[in-house]
């Protein structure tokens, strides 16, 4: 059951020809405008990826994200359906993945904001679920972090109830998001809490002080199209 909307937030990734990476680059200074000068807009932001859009440390020059949130999903139909940005991205990109999604809980900051407004009241859906971490990771921490996330994702695409993830961020080593889709609640806080990689991860973070920000939310999936790495979701949601 559709929850009460009081946000939509949208995510799309784009996966550029090679000989369009250039206009990749370029598309995270020029989109910067439209985006700030549109007032329907609550929050956006314009992201690279980790390799093949996975969450992996390596930077990915043919994988790019922008991720906007709306007070209503007919703002974010009209951007999805007339903005310069996503003009921009699929006339330079081969391959889309888009996501909706209704946040059911949020909790920290995203560069200094609050960007996902909830319901308080709403209670998690038995069905799929979306999840967003992102972590301002703190400079004199880097070699430390990098070296143990990765046996944390490994375990993350193992995991029973595991569908996608994606590895996103404003800057490759300083920013780190990873989204993923579960097939529950349930199966997301099983791996989260019960998985020895990521539980020993999460204990580092609180005793190393990895991070100078980090926010954690949760959504419940609305509606999607294109696909992923050439793995579409429509079978899967």
């Amino acid at each position: 059951m559709t929850r009460l909307l009081i946000m939509v937030v949208a995510l799309t990734i784009t996966k550029f020809r090679s000989f369009t990476i250039p206009f990749a680059f370029l598309g995270m200074v020029v989109l910067r405008f439209p985006l700030w000068l549109n007032r329907k807009c609550g929050f956006w932001k314009l992201m690279g990826s980790g390799k093949n859009a996975q969450v992996d440390l390596a930077p990915d020059f043919k994988h790019w994200a922008v991720l906007t949130t709306w007070d209503n999903k007919t703002d974010a139909d009209q951007f999805y359906h007339k903005s310069f940005p996503i003009k921009w991205f699929r006339f330079f990109g081969n391959e889309e993945f888009t996501i909706l999604l209704n946040p059911l809980s949020s909790h920290g900051l995203w560069s200094g904001k609050e960007p996902f407004k909830y319901n308080k009241r709403t209670e998690i859906p038995g069905n799929k679920i979306a999840v967003i971490t992102r972590a301002a990771i703190r400079f004199n921490r880097l070699k430390e972090f990098r070296s143990n996330i990765s046996r944390a994702a490994e375990e993350m695409r193992k995991a029973e109830g595991f569908i996608l993830s994606a590895g996103i961020g404003e800057n490759p080593f300083l920013d780190q998001a990873t989204f993923s889709i579960w097939k529950s609640a349930d199966h997301m806080k099983n791996y989260a809490y019960k998985s020895f990689n990521h539980a020993d991860v999460i204990k580092l973070t609180r005793s190393r002080n990895w991070y100078s920000e980090e926010l954690f939310a949760r959504f419940e999936i609305l509606e999607s199209w294109g696909s992923l790495n050439g793995f579409s979701l429509q079978d899967n949601i």
